[in-house]
């Protein structure tokens, strides 16, 4: 949750400098014809609370799996229910994220030289997802060998105490010993159960942290925006699309088996984060422009950044992870069914990009 939190701050403090001088491609009046703040202003209210619901609804859902058995994450349906949400994510990265990073960093706002003599956005992108690669063997390695050191701690207090209780020396060094070879074996050995509960806290806070970008432009975009049909067609791709990413982080959080407030916390830090980049696009509305050179650095940098992160999490730590399951593997039916989900998932996301 740091790491999210300090992702959105940093997000925002980039905020005064994406207001510097534009360049202008067409004139205020046609940007502005036909519309007007009083009527776009209401569709972006509308924006707030309709995404919001829809994410807290999406990231809800896997959390009801103790009362859902369709929902349990050790159910057949929950992996194809992944297998889709990854889908979106994964069609996200792809098809929204990185093409609109390519736009920006290509503008002709900007200077051909370096912008347009070298894929930045491209660049950037695998950047992030090596950095996403080498984040999640540093946090796994990390949390391994924490788990050994307390492991070790534990074993030593143990002996230390077996040998207290025991009034015959013979008797007691026989105890210790036969002890303390218990304990080195489960200390030095990280069991199945432990790993994978580990890997799922660790891949669901790198994804929030990928989603957060994303989410905090998106939101800024639909909120600066004075465009009525960009703002609607915009409204409907992503409460789609918040409802179902949410799903596929609920999904993660879940089977990362949380406590209840950290569970909470972190499905409401999902929930807010593009009402938020609503919020403050609609109050920088007066003076942000999309067109200024800053701007079009920063959101194009953040996207192909966020979309890197993105495909990095969705082949590799969800759909990976679960289709070489060995449970998937001995099962056909899970299979067909779970490669028909992700390519669902992923096909309308791929639809929605008609529209936004």
């Amino acid at each position: 949750m740091t790491i999210s939190s300090n992702m959105l701050l940093f997000l925002l403090a980039l905020l005064p400098t994406m207001v510097a001088p534009f360049c202008t491609l067409q004139d205020d009046t046609s940007r502005d014809e036909g519309l007007t703040q009083h009527a776009s202003l209401k569709y972006k209210i509308v924006a707030i609370f309709t995404i919001f619901l829809a994410g807290g609804i999406g990231v809800s859902i896997p959390q009801l799996g103790k009362k859902v058995e369709a929902l349990n994450p050790d159910n057949d349906i929950f992996f194809m229910i992944k297998a889709f949400a990854a889908g979106v994510i994964l069609g996200t990265g792809f098809i929204h994220i990185l093409p609109d990073a390519f736009e920006l960093l290509t503008s002709p706002c900007l200077d051909h030289a370096p912008w347009s003599k070298f894929p930045f956005a491209g660049f950037v992108a695998m950047s992030c997802a090596i950095g996403a690669l080498m984040l999640d063997t540093f946090a796994t390695s990390f949390y391994t060998k924490m788990h050994f050191d307390k492991q070790k701690s534990k074993q030593v207090v143990d002996v230390e105490s077996s040998g207290t209780d025991v009034v015959d020396d013979h008797a007691g060094h026989v105890h210790v010993h036969a002890h303390a070879t218990d304990g080195h074996a489960h200390g030095s050995v990280l069991t199945s159960h432990e790993y994978q509960l580990m890997r799922h806290r660790i891949i669901s806070q790198v994804l929030e942290l990928g989603i957060i970008v994303h989410s905090v432009i998106i939101g800024l975009s639909l909120g600066a925006s004075q465009n009525i049909s960009t703002i609607k067609s915009l409204l409907a791709a992503l409460s789609f699309h918040q409802f179902f990413e949410g799903m596929g982080l609920g999904g993660c959080i879940s089977q990362a088996k949380y406590k209840s407030l950290a569970t909470a916390i972190m499905a409401i830090f999902f929930s807010l984060t593009t009402p938020i980049g609503i919020a403050v696009g609609i109050g920088i509305s007066r003076i942000y422009r999309e067109d200024s050179s800053t701007s079009l650095i920063v959101e194009g940098i953040l996207n192909a950044g966020s979309a890197g992160i993105l495909v990095y999490m969705a082949l590799v730590d969800l759909l990976a992870a679960d289709f070489m399951n060995p449970r998937m593997q001995s099962n056909l039916r899970l299979q067909l069914g779970a490669n028909v989900s992700l390519l669902l998932g992923a096909g309308c996301m791929s639809f929605l990009a008609i529209w936004a």
